[in-house]
Formats: C-alpha cells, structure tokens, sequence
C-alpha cells in the first residue's frame, strides 16, 4: 500500500475524529476495514475504539500498515474529565499515570506547547470522582506505551479538551446528542492541533542530527551490557538528546553498574532544563 504519511492521529470516538477529518481534508480508506482510518498524502487519523487495549490495537495496526521507518509525529487527540477546568479547555499532557498499573511516561516538550500542560491519568473504567488532580481518560497510557515502540518520545504527544468536571457531566440519555456535544468541543480547538502538528514537523526538521548521534551508540554497546529492549531504549534516548540539543555525553567504561543505570543516567540527562525550539 503507497502511503507517505508523517503525522498520525489516534482518537478514540468518532466523534472526536469528525472536526479533525474535516479540518485537514482527510478521505476515507475504504481498503482498510479493521478500523476506520482517513487520510491524505501527509496524515492519516485512525479511530481506535474506546479503552487502552482498542487503542494500543489501532496504534500497532496502523504503524505495522504504514510506517515507513522513519521518524513519524504521533497524536492521540480526543476529550478527559478533569475536576477543576472548565469544559472546552485544551491541555497538553506533560505526564501520563496509568491508574492501573502506576507506570509513569514523561512526553518530552522540547518545543513551545500550544496550551497549557497538565497530568493525565488513565484508567480501564471511567473515573467519575475526580479524586486526584489532573485529565482523566481511558486510553493514553496505552497509547504512549504503544507508539514510543514506532517513533522518538519527542514525537508522541496527547492533547486533550475537557468533556466535564465536577460542576458538569457530559453524560446523556441520548448518545446522539452526547456525541454532537463532543464533536463540538473537538471543532473548538482544531487551530491548536495544527499548531501542535506545526511545532512537532518543525521539531522532525532537526532529527538528521539525531540520526547521526545513532551511529555513535556502539560504543556505549561494547561498554556495558543491554538486552535487546534496553538497547532500543538507548538508541532513542541518544537520538533524543540529540533533537533537543543536549551534547552526547562520552563512554567512561566502568562509569556504571549496568545498562539499565545507564539509560536511567541518559532520562536524567535529556530531562534537565527545558528545552525550547
């Protein structure tokens, strides 16, 4: 299948893809039936389903489809509770908690965010209580978990708008309506996803340098001992450190007890300061 797209987005609902099919110009793929996927000759937006396990499904599915290798911008884009903002905010996630198994991901920001950021925490059944701070939804772990095997963490963002909080519900007898209500909320911040999609294809602008910052990770290999995982992990992160600026430190053999507390040194290195294009 002929395809060149660098920027995918994952919604959950079909409701939540509407506003965005319509903003980019995105068709249909009718030869695609496991899930419903639309795109044009950059982007492809695939509706997941809701739930982690719909949506690391849709992420794998459609980068096993059409990745090509390279480094791809990764979005998942669609609507959380929250117990204080007002419904239609627009946030960023800066930290993902899955509620149900506690694991944390930290989505790299080395760009200028288009909205405010804050925690997002994910869990199997909806959260109605909001007894902690931060975004509630039911898919972004799995998300994040799933695309950071496909592309760089610099490229894998969630952005989401606020369905309800404690004064508002957006549940409804009629689904029809609750989903128009959605759509809404998505149409309303169309302008911030562009700007997010500009930001991160500025961002990939810079990857040629990471790209060479892997070539030089052998040495780092022959040093210490990686499993196969772990040596993914590596080559990401020096192509990380790369992106954002950050010099590439050098192999001091010895310096380390093992692999794993080397790449727990190179997270540290990456997450210094902040980093801004």
């Amino acid at each position: 299948m002929q395809h060149a797209y660098k920027v995918f987005i994952y919604t959950a609902l079909a409701c939540e893809a509407k506003p965005l099919v319509a903003f980019f110009g995105l068709k249909k793929q009718l030869a695609v039936t496991a899930f419903a996927v639309y795109a044009n000759d950059g982007m492809c937006l695939t509706v997941t389903g809701c739930g982690k396990a719909a949506m690391a499904a849709g992420v794998a599915y459609s980068q096993a489809l059409f990745a090509d290798g390279g480094e791809a911008i990764l979005l998942n884009v669609g609507v959380a509770g929250h117990a204080q903002q007002a419904v239609g905010t627009v946030l960023l996630a800066d930290k993902i908690i899955d509620a149900d198994s506690g694991r944390c991901f930290y989505p790299p920001l080395v760009f200028t965010p288009p909205c405010a950021t804050e925690l997002l925490r994910t869990a199997s059944l909806p959260q109605l209580d909001y007894s902690l701070p931060g975004l509630y939804d039911m898919e972004a772990s799995a998300f994040y978990e799933i695309a950071s095997r496909f592309t760089c963490a610099e490229l894998i963002q969630c952005l989401k708008v606020v369905s309800d909080n404690q004064e508002a519900s957006l549940t409804s007898p009629d689904a029809r309506l609750q989903a128009k209500q959605v759509e809404a909320l998505l149409a309303g911040q169309v302008a911030v996803v562009e700007q997010l999609v500009a930001s991160l294809r500025q961002l990939v602008s810079h990857l040629p340098a990471a790209a060479l910052a892997i070539g030089q990770y052998p040495p780092w290999l022959s040093a210490y001992r990686f499993t196969a995982a772990e040596s993914q992990q590596l080559q990401k992160l020096l192509a990380g450190l790369a992106v954002v600026g950050q010099p590439l430190p050098d192999v001091a053999d010895g310096q380390f007890a093992n692999g794993k507390a080397v790449l727990a040194w190179l997270r540290q290195q990456r997450d210094v300061g902040e980093f801004y294009l």
